[in-house]
């Protein structure tokens, strides 16, 4: 292999065949599951994710942990709090969480092979979650006074099909929350991964924050997100068996030092 594609580079750890192989696989399966998660909508079944999230509505009521509008009215309580949930519910699952991946891959690439096992893992227990338990959310359950807020604040439908961004969109894909999913898989690496404390305390509340706009949106119940850290609890698990039977798997440069630290 020509070693101009493999040696190490200020800005690329492992060199730049490396860099491609690892963005290709995390844009394929990231596309992958985006794309699968918008086909997985079935208007038939409308009834069956209304059901289940009566069924969550009930649970966190005999639970005394429906927060949901109470969350949403404090959000609104707030001036700019609402419009900068909004915008963080948007843009934070996107270019947070890849930001915070390249980020890793770049600073701290002994991680970056559990992080992104994880992340691939977590993404196909969503899909299963969104296949085996179709789930509407709080903003679309009809008695609980929760609004769209993402859409007031937008201006955009999500329902309305003629915005490009809404073709694959899923309004039933709610359970597991991976917004709360991608903010804990993002959020506790780089807390362990930080050296100062600031950013430690800040990728450390990252993940409550997500949470707490999710529920401020209207986008997820409270149980979405706890069992949206269930799943990645379960990826977790799954990318540091990978890691310890394969650490130097989807390597193609030379290794870094010290690549068997990688965050577990």
């Amino acid at each position: 292999m020509p070693d101009v594609l493999t040696r190490r580079r200020r800005f690329l750890p492992n060199g730049i065949l490396d860099a491609v192989i690892q963005l290709l696989v995390v844009v394929a399966a990231y596309t992958a599951y985006q794309n699968t998660r918008g086909l997985i909508n079935d208007q038939l079944g409308a009834s069956r994710a209304f059901a289940n999230a009566d069924w969550i509505v009930s649970a966190e009521r005999l639970l005394h942990i429906d927060i949901e509008r109470s969350v949403q009215h404090a959000a609104t309580s707030v001036p700019g709090l609402m419009d900068a949930s909004s915008l963080m519910y948007v843009n934070a699952q996107f270019s947070v969480t890849f930001g915070a991946m390249i980020y890793i891959y770049l600073r701290h690439n002994q991680a970056f092979g559990f992080v992104r096992n994880m992340f691939i893992c977590a993404w196909c227990l969503a899909l299963l979650g969104y296949v085996l338990f179709p789930t509407a959310p709080p903003r679309l359950v009809p008695g609980l006074g929760i609004h769209d807020a993402v859409a007031a604040a937008s201006g955009v439908d999500p329902t309305d099909q003629t915005h490009t961004v809404n073709r694959l969109y899923n309004p039933y894909a709610a359970v597991p929350s991976m917004h709360v999913g991608f903010s804990l898989m993002i959020g506790i690496p780089l807390a362990r991964l930080s050296k100062h404390r600031i950013t430690r305390i800040f990728w450390g509340l990252y993940p409550l924050v997500v949470l707490f706009v999710v529920m401020a949106t209207g986008n997820h119940f409270l149980i979405d997100g706890i069992l949206g850290a269930v799943a990645v609890g379960i990826a977790a698990l799954v990318a540091r068996w990978l890691g310890q039977r394969r650490p130097h798997a989807w390597r193609f440069g030379r290794e870094p030092a010290g690549a068997d630290g990688a965050v577990s």
